[in-house]
């Protein structure tokens, strides 16, 4: 039952009324009487008896139309368990509402399971007419046989055209891809589908967001051809995202692409799940039981034993752990392939910089970052900055060395509330009058205001009659000429430019680096690379220039185009320490009374430890429950018993549960 209280998350026996039964058939959507009201439900499943004496009706069939497939439902309960969440909360995330125009018009051309447009079935054994199972007639006639495909775009992977055949075997075959700078990673991903395509299996594909499925979207047209895809997102809209999801469940197409609510895409004879950029936040979903996609896809190449492809420029520890352990295999290119494709990368806090611009080190535009875009622009090339931020946004640092300044008690951010006034922390409000940077030791503080239209608006002045332009929230360019020109973009705004940048510039470090947030560093890089790699090889002239010391470890990654050892390095951090994904955590967040109630009523495994209390916003506190990797299922097995006991009672306080959180404190 579509019912969010954790206690009644379980299956209910109901009679079907002989009016009913031709549609009532696993997966529908149907209204059922519960406590005196009509809710509504999914039939799981048709048995001829039940252990219970005494069974209410089923009220209605809301839809003859399964649009839950057994695959999903399996994967939803899976979900469910790992998240320690209901089984109704993910199957909202899974199955769109319901559209009656799009429901008709996708039906009246072909309904699911290969039956008739009426929902009749083919055949009391699942067979099309000329008793060929229904699935493999329909992938035989669309695949169109055993084709070839160009492993052209992955031969810089030695491991790459083994990967596409790999696929097209129909092989579990489940990689690990680190990307090369410049590389065209949709028309990668597209030659993976068209193998897994050409081996008569379907592929879906998870992406960050709109910009990265238009691209996606026009090199699968280019590679499978029109109209053997569908785009899944929520953005489109309630009818088109409803019209898509049909699409692929009645088996009219192999393959789905889409943001995060395509990874439960029900497509046929599944071969390739696939997530681009995993590392992206917009993969994590923001509602109960809040899965990440990356998790999702994984699961569901575990459960259905198929391939996988977890692929980025920059590899995140989760990543770093599949190879790890054994159970991915990384897709990386040769270091002189590398080397031949990497831009030239520099730092500008790095000793011999600092020995030729003394101010390099407070400076937000050191003269090494300016004679690079300089001498791009005079080659007709344009040129990239990235800014951490949009607008205008107001900053202290020290005024010797621009450190950021933080809060000697918390760390957070201090801020000045007049031009003479006394710092104090945006985060626990303590004053710091005695402030000296843990830097240099200086006790003067400046504001600075940073942002893309402040950036914009400073470049346009020491460059003057070189066209400016902004892609940040208000706007997202997809593509800029390739001319002489300045973009100015935010992090995962960045357009590609005709040709690659001449010159890539990464401002204001300190505001990705000094987050407080455990994978600041990992975040950082991820940004980097993803910028740097529109850049021109440096052989065609193509410069980066990072605005930071280049001892620090993400900067020496970025430096060697090497994500690869600092996830590794990362990940050994993190096993030291105690941190995801080295373990298991869970977050237990509402006011104090709630959380300490739900956390004694919860049978925790004997190796789990209980962290905090950190506080949380509106007065509420947040516990964290760290356990071994082994011991994952009992953890949000014995949470989700105990959020059922506190439902059970009509717990007035709510209390938040979440498993593998992006942020901890």
């Amino acid at each position: 039952m579509d019912v969010p209280l954790p206690h009644l998350d379980r299956p209910f026996d109901y009679l079907v009324p002989e009016a009913l039964d031709a549609d009532a058939r696993p997966g529908v959507r149907v209204k059922v009487r519960f406590a005196g009201q009509l809710v509504d439900g999914w039939l799981l499943e048709r048995a001829e008896s039940s252990e219970h004496p005494k069974l209410a009706y089923l009220e209605k069939v809301v839809s003859p139309v399964p649009v839950l497939s057994p695959e999903v439902a399996r994967l939803a309960r899976a979900v469910a368990d790992r998240y320690a969440g209901s089984l109704a909360d993910v199957l909202r995330l899974a199955v769109p509402p319901r559209h009656a125009r799009a429901e008709k018009a996708v039906t009246a051309v072909a309904a699911p399971d290969g039956s008739p447009a009426d929902g009749s079935p083919a055949s009391a054994d699942g067979t099309a007419p000329d008793g060929v199972p229904a699935e493999a007639a329909d992938a035989d006639a669309r695949s169109g046989g055993r084709a070839e495909v160009d492993p052209r775009g992955w031969r810089d992977y030695p491991a790459g055209p083994a990967l596409l055949r790999a696929l097209t075997d129909g092989k579990p075959a489940r990689a690990v891809w680190s990307a090369l700078p410049g590389e065209d990673w949709a028309d990668r991903y597209a030659d993976a589908v068209a193998a897994t395509v050409a081996g008569g299996r379907g592929a879906v594909v998870v992406v960050a967001d709109a910009r990265d499925l238009d691209r996606l979207d026009a090199a699968l047209t280019a590679v499978l051809g029109a109209g053997r895809h569908v785009r899944l997102t929520a953005a489109d809209g309630p009818a088109r995202r409803y019209r898509a999801f049909l699409t692929a469940r009645t088996g009219e197409v192999d393959v789905v692409i889409g943001t995060r609510a395509a990874m439960f895409a029900p497509v046929r004879r599944l071969g390739l799940v696939a997530i681009w950029d995993d590392g992206d936040d917009l993969h994590a979903e923001p509602r109960a039981p809040y899965p990440h996609a990356r998790d999702v896809l994984l699961t569901r190449a575990q459960l259905g034993d198929i391939a996988a492809l977890v692929g980025g420029y920059a590899r995140t520890a989760e990543a770093q752990l599949l190879v790890e352990t054994g159970w991915a295999r990384e897709v990386v290119a040769d270091r002189a392939v590398v080397r031949a494709r990497t831009p030239a990368l520099a730092p500008t806090g790095d000793d011999p910089q600092l020995a030729r611009d003394p101010g390099a080190a407070s400076a937000r535009l050191p003269s090494l970052a300016w004679t690079t875009a300089r001498d791009a622009l005079r080659a007709d090339l344009p040129v990239l900055v990235q800014v951490p931020r949009r607008g205008y946004v107001p900053s202290v640092a020290c005024a010797d060395c621009r450190a950021p300044a933080r809060c000697p008690h918390c760390a957070g951010p201090l801020a000045l509330p007049s031009a003479q006034g006394t710092p104090a922390c945006r985060w626990c409000g303590r004053v710091a009058a005695a402030y000296a940077c843990p830097e240099c030791g200086g006790r003067r503080l400046r504001a600075s205001v940073t942002g893309a239209r402040r950036t914009a608006e400073e470049l346009g002045r020491a460059f003057p009659g070189v066209p400016v332009r902004t892609s940040g929230r208000e706007e997202v360019l997809a593509s800029v000429p390739g001319g002489a020109g300045l973009v100015i973009a935010t992090p995962g705004a960045e357009p590609v430019a005709e040709g690659g940048y001449g010159a890539v510039l990464l401002l204001d470090s300190w505001a990705l680096l000094t987050r407080a947030d455990l994978r600041a560093g990992e975040e950082a890089l991820r940004r980097w690379m993803a910028a740097a790699a529109l850049a021109r090889p440096g052989t065609a002239g193509g410069r980066v220039v990072v605005v930071a010391d280049g001892a620090l470890a993400p900067v020496q990654a970025l430096l060697r185009w090497d994500s690869a050892w600092f996830a590794a390095r990362e990940l050994a951090e993190r096993r030291e320490l105690g941190f995801p994904p080295a373990v298991r955590m869970a977050s237990v967040t509402g006011v104090a009374e709630a959380v300490a109630d739900l956390l004694a009523g919860a049978r925790l495994p004997g190796d789990a430890e209980v962290l905090g209390p950190v506080p949380a916003d509106e007065g509420r506190e947040r516990m964290l429950v760290r356990v071994p990797r082994s011991r994952a299922a009992a953890m949000a097995e014995a949470l989700h018993a105990a959020a059922g006991q506190r439902s059970a009672r009509k717990a007035a306080d709510p209390v938040r549960l979440q498993v593998d959180p992006l942020t901890l404190f």
